[in-house]
């Protein structure tokens, strides 16, 4: 969405709202839940929204980093606590990856909860340790070939979108790379910083920090093509045609949130997204900003669960 439009969107949004839903809320702090360990693109991104919700709202909003099972804690806390928008989520494409993966969540990841609005979208980043001798897509694929047996890479957690695209490379480069699940992407890069295992598909803001400061090297972006905050970048796809994973985050509350709650918040978020230092700080980490209506989001979230059913077949990810 262009920035005249979505700010259009934002006026309509907020004239709309019912004076009581304008007044009455918020009047006490507001607990953002994330699902992942502080550190990582999914904390990076839930502190920024954090931090322009508190200035927008007039109330504080607090990061409550839940990185285990994951996410399905921070997805269970959520859907129980009560909708009243004191609790929200950050949640992004593992809260339907989870579906796909273990048929006895403890919730349903769209029925059972309030879609408030798309914040960004993005592919992950494939980064390596700077010892390894890759430093092109051609020489990496030709690198973990060659390896054959003992290569591993790791992830965010069990089920996680970089979790999900080291299958897929296995998948497409015909390898049996053992997966290293961890609590987040913040302690699973540090660990590929000290050089515990072979790659990371992870995501784009935290990962670019660390391959700017020189401690991981980048190889590939899992979009189609390459993103404009890093043209010199291959895109993986550039020489193993058809790889392509690309995550979303957003924001949700517990179900049964009323109307004039949810336009409310949304309006918020449009607001945020349609501010200048946010859009920079997006598109400089790789992603690209969104901002979609309630019932737009609730049907994205249910297509992607239907994309990554087929990936985990495909791949035979398992938990």
């Amino acid at each position: 969405m262009q920035p005249r439009s979505l700010a259009a969107v934002v006026l309509l949004a907020v004239a709309a709202l019912p004076a009581a839903a304008q007044s009455d809320y918020p009047n006490r702090t507001i607990r953002l839940i994330t699902p992942a360990a502080p550190g990582g693109t999914t904390d990076i991104l839930s502190r920024l929204t954090a931090a322009k919700l508190t200035e927008t709202l007039g109330q504080q909003v607090i990061v409550d980093n839940r990185a285990s099972a994951s996410g399905v804690n921070a997805g269970e806390i959520t859907a129980r606590a009560a909708p009243d928008g004191y609790t929200l989520l950050l949640v992004y494409h593992q809260h339907t990856i989870n579906a796909a993966l273990n048929a006895k969540l403890p919730y349903h990841p769209v029925n059972d909860f309030t879609p408030i609005s798309q914040l960004t979208s993005a592919g992950l980043f494939l980064v390596v340790n700077p010892s390894t001798p890759a430093k092109t897509p051609k020489e990496f694929i030709d690198w973990t070939r060659s390896l054959k047996s003992g290569i591993n890479f790791g992830s965010a957690g069990i089920g996680s979108g970089g979790h999900l695209a080291g299958e897929l490379y296995n998948l497409m480069a015909g390898l049996k790379a053992q997966h290293i699940p961890y609590k987040g992407s913040g302690p699973a890069l540090a660990d590929l910083v000290g050089g515990q295992y072979h790659y990371n598909f992870a995501g784009m803001q935290a990962a670019q920090t660390l391959v700017r400061a020189g401690r991981l090297r980048g190889i590939a972006v899992t979009t189609p093509k390459r993103v404009a905050a890093m043209p010199d970048v291959p895109a993986m796809a550039e020489v193993l045609p058809g790889f392509e994973l690309v995550g979303w985050y957003g924001i949700a509350g517990p179900a049964k949130m009323s109307k004039p709650l949810v336009t409310r918040l949304n309006a918020e978020l449009l607001k945020m997204l349609a501010m200048p230092d946010v859009r920079e700080r997006i598109m400089a980490d790789g992603s690209e900003p969104v901002g979609n209506d309630p019932e737009t989001f609730r049907r994205y979230m249910l297509a992607d669960m239907i994309k990554w059913a087929k990936l985990v077949k495909e791949s035979g990810a398992k938990l």
